[in-house]
């Protein structure tokens, strides 16, 4: 690697890279790892002889607007604009990094529903975590709703999947170029992040792409029992092709989320992964497919205190019984208690024990920091600005108006030392808990 004034230059397999000196940190993004057409299988790209001018954000796939999310997390400002070209990477490391470092290298698979998000996002920015535990962050962006999930037979299922898969790869291949260690990589997500690293630990190949996984609220209450649902959006989402309008498609995702409206919880994320289609076993050998790879991997899964209380403004039952005198507020915590334990607390607790029984080693922590005097608690996603981001990227969001923002700083810097220690290690100290932010068990 050579610097020039603020330009980084990276030389790994996939041809030259110049990225750019961001103070504390170096920066490579929007690099691509594969291409894919329209509904087809991610492939290798041919390794390239000029520079590759890595100083663009990742661009984010074709999604609809949610001014919900918007309201909850704060507005895309700093967000590329969509593209069906989307399958990009971004690189994070320490200003001081080198060829031959061997650092500890984690890779950020964003969350979403399946249907939202981007890898580059200012709210999930790693500099914080890359400085501060001294390693290296890679922030993936991946296809999503029907174009990446949703197969109908013609068109396959789990691309998203695939993709994430591919960049993953990526990393194996390219990695040391910029001083990361391809034999000690973590995986971590968060929501369907999460949900997704857990099916890539049983993903088809026997590929052990990475060691080590952080599962944060893995909505993995939601994974089974979908094919009634999946049958219904397909019928409605109708015929769909490589000539198809992006608008077009996008308009068929949204007939496909209405018609899974009257499943029940399981609506709640409609898109994701399908068992029984490549590279995913059956869902009657999911289980079995857990244990045997147990042993292969370390794992830290969680989930927030207040996981639902995220979403019960926009469930109108909720609204109307919160409206109540005297005993609204009450009876909204407990179903907010009932909607998290059935969507992540048991299946998360679940997955841990399942996972020590088979011979790996397991971690289960839940978070209960919040914002005093925030409605919303510890709600989903509440782990992200303690993590990722900063002040400026988290200035709008609901989820931490009214934050002290010099609390967030310190008990964040403790929750980013407890996440590096597990990618450097696959093990946590034995204090059991961050006071006021985190509470911890080995299984």
């Amino acid at each position: 690697m050579t610097d020039t004034l603020a330009i980084a230059r990276f030389d790994p397999p996939c041809g030259p890279i110049d990225g750019w000196l961001d103070g504390p940190v170096l920066r490579a993004t929007g690099i691509p790892y594969a291409r894919a057409d329209r509904f087809r299988a991610p492939m290798p790209l041919p390794e390239w002889e000029e520079p590759f001018s890595a100083r663009a954000p990742s661009t984010p796939c074709p999604q609809w607007p949610n001014p919900f999310l918007e309201k909850m997390l704060g507005d895309a400002e700093g967000v590329a604009a969509p593209d069906e070209d989307c399958l990009q990477l971004s690189v994070t490391l320490p200003a001081a990094a080198r060829p031959g470092d061997a650092l500890p290298v984690m890779v950020w698979i964003h969350g979403g529903s399946y249907v939202w998000g981007a890898g580059d996002a200012p709210i999930t920015d790693p500099a914080k975590l890359v400085v501060e535990q001294n390693l290296i962050v890679v922030s993936v962006t991946y296809r999503l709703g029907i174009f990446g999930f949703l197969g109908d037979g013609a068109r396959p299922s789990n691309l998203g999947l695939l993709d994430q898969f591919a960049a993953f790869r990526w990393v194996r291949r390219n990695i040391r170029a910029f001083g990361g260690d391809p034999a000690n990589v973590t995986a971590f997500g968060q929501s369907a992040g999460a949900d997704a690293i857990a099916h890539l630990m049983i993903g088809s190949g026997g590929e052990r792409l990475f060691r080590r996984a952080i599962l944060q609220s893995p909505p993995l209450g939601l994974s089974r029992g979908r094919r009634r649902m999946t049958a219904a959006m397909v019928l409605a989402a109708g015929e769909l092709s490589a000539q198809s309008t992006t608008q077009e498609v996008l308009d068929a995702e949204r007939r496909a989320a209405a018609a899974a409206a009257r499943f029940g919880l399981k609506s709640g994320m409609p898109f994701g992964t399908e068992y029984g289609r490549a590279p995913l076993p059956a869902e009657a050998d999911i289980d079995a497919a857990w244990s045997s790879v147990a042993p292969d991997f370390d794992v830290l899964i969680g989930h927030t205190a207040e996981e639902s209380e995220f979403f019960a403004g926009e469930i109108p039952v909720v609204t109307r019984v919160r409206a109540l005198p005297l005993v609204g507020r009450r009876a909204t915590r407990a179903i907010s208690s009932a909607v998290t334990a059935a969507v992540y607390g048991r299946a998360a607790d679940g997955f841990a024990e399942r996972h020590a029984r088979a011979g790996g080693r397991a971690y289960r922590y839940t978070i209960d920091w919040s914002v005093p005097g925030n409605p919303l608690g510890s709600a989903h996603t509440i782990d992200l600005p303690l993590l990722l981001g900063d002040r400026h990227s988290w200035a709008k969001a609901a989820i931490v108006a009214g934050a002290d923002w010099d609390r967030v700083e310190r008990d964040g810097e403790k929750l980013r030392a407890l996440w590096g220690s597990f990618a450097r290690t696959g093990q946590l100290e034995n204090q059991g808990e961050i006071p006021g932010v985190l509470s911890y068990r080995r299984v």
